[in-house]
């Protein structure tokens, strides 16, 4: 029932001749929002992004939420969506001090990965020279995207706190954390 549904919400967007972006009558980077946002005093199931190590105070965060395997790990968004697989995404603008969190719901207890993005010019594009990535387990980047199990996290029915610490383009193929002062 429910892929008839999304098999009739697809041909319906084709038919309306809706711009290739929009998916579900929104615009992509819109999709997961509305499942990831945390509710006030929500007690959970959740994690909280501690974000460490940003290089700047510019831009927009964006977490993004995925299953915890390898096919779906970063994954399209609008495949994910249409196949009723995991996917939450929430976006803040960088706060100009303090302590840098974001909260995103979690479907229920479970194992999840997560990827963190510091889009410093707000183009809602990763820019591989100028903006900042990172995961759970904070692993050591190469040019290639890091297996899911190296960055998959356990989450309970409460809070989930997961540091993150971002990493930066360093010379021709690094990546990794800036040098703390």
């Amino acid at each position: 029932m429910k892929r008839a549904l999304l098999a009739l919400g697809a041909a319906l967007l084709v038919a309306a001749d809706l711009p290739a972006e929009t998916e579900f009558g929104m615009p992509s980077r819109d999709l997961g929002k509305a499942a990831g946002r945390c509710r006030a005093n929500e007690p959970g199931p959740a994690a909280l992004v501690s974000v460490i190590g940003l290089k700047d105070r510019a831009g927009l965060l964006r977490a993004e939420l995925y299953p915890a395997n390898d096919d779906d790990f970063l994954n399209d968004d609008k495949i994910l969506v249409r196949q009723a697989k995991t996917f939450g995404r929430v976006e803040i603008a960088v706060p100009p001090s303090g302590p840098v969190e974001l909260c995103i719901r979690l479907p229920g207890p479970g194992t999840y990965t997560l990827s963190l993005l510091h889009d410093r010019d707000s183009n809602r594009k990763f820019g591989l020279s100028s903006d900042g990535i990172g995961f759970p387990g904070n692993p050591r980047l190469g040019l290639s995207k890091p297996k899911a199990a190296a960055v998959a996290f356990a989450a309970g029915a409460g809070i989930t706190i997961l540091p993150v610490r971002l990493n930066y383009r360093q010379g021709l193929f690094s990546f990794r954390p800036l040098r703390q002062p």
